[in-house]
């Protein structure tokens, strides 16, 4: 058995295996996260990366093994994990400021005292000004970054990302990439982040985790030691480069390029 192990842990995922029927999805995934890491999971179509996710944020049950938050096994949804989801699911009905504190209501954490948690939280995603605007008056990149702020309102241990930038333009997905590493920067989130874009994943992570086709294994773990804050223009680099072509070369040998 190999675990990828990280100071300080965090996140535990024990020998996990999650089937769907006959169908096996995940298979004996063994994972570690120290507290503070952004940790981004790469991988083909369909090799359990979402799966993972979903059990990570307890809205999946595992098959076997266990997954665990600061030691306590994750069996449903947790008010210390927020998640962002590839689409902004933002209610059309509600501002920007109504939807960033659906949790504070779910949560009966009280309005009034998060209000300010929440101006700031726009502020820091640059959305202060937009609080009382509708979804459909919002770009596909500010919708994002409401949910993301929606995501951190409660002040969760843990951020879980799933694709959130995959639906957005080239330009405007570069410009979140940027806006994450920052509002992780000053936060220091533990932030686990599943993206079909290797360039992607090297760019924001301190490690890369690479899975195979399905049944999904971790079949490679790669260090990012690049300075931050990562400017765009550190892609160009030959580092960089020699990065990207590792974890391709990884997914070519398990069949997860074509």
């Amino acid at each position: 058995m190999q675990t990828l192990r990280a100071p300080e842990e965090l996140i535990a995922v024990r020998e996990l295996t999650r089937r769907y029927g006959a169908v096996t999805a995940l298979q004996s995934v063994n994972l570690s996260i120290g507290g503070g890491e952004l940790v981004a999971i790469v991988g083909p179509s369909g090799c359990g990366k979402s799966t993972l996710l979903r059990i990570l944020a307890g809205l999946l049950e595992p098959t076997e093994g266990e997954a665990s938050l600061h030691g306590s096994r994750i069996d449903g949804p947790r008010r210390d994990i927020g998640v962002v989801f590839q689409t902004p699911v933002l209610f059309p009905w509600r501002s920007v400021l109504d939807n960033v504190l659906l949790p504070v209501d779910v949560q009966r954490l009280g309005r009034d005292k998060m209000r300010a948690t929440a101006m700031e939280l726009l502020r820091l995603v640059g959305l202060d000004g937009f609080e009382t605007h509708l979804p459909r008056q919002l770009s596909g990149g500010m919708q994002q970054r409401a949910a993301l702020v929606r995501a951190l309102i409660h002040d969760p241990s843990v951020l879980l990302m799933d694709e959130p930038f995959g639906a957005l333009d080239a330009m405007t997905r570069e410009q979140m990439n940027l806006e994450l590493q920052r509002i992780w920067m000053e936060r220091r989130k533990t932030v686990v982040f599943v993206t079909h874009s290797v360039g992607e994943a090297v760019f924001l992570a301190d490690r890369v985790v690479v899975m195979s086709p399905r049944p999904g294994r971790i079949v490679d773990t790669l260090e990012v030691d690049f300075p931050r804050p990562r400017p765009l223009s550190v892609m160009n680099t030959e580092a960089f480069g020699v990065h990207v072509s590792r974890i391709r070369e990884k997914l070519n040998a398990t069949g997860g390029l074509e």
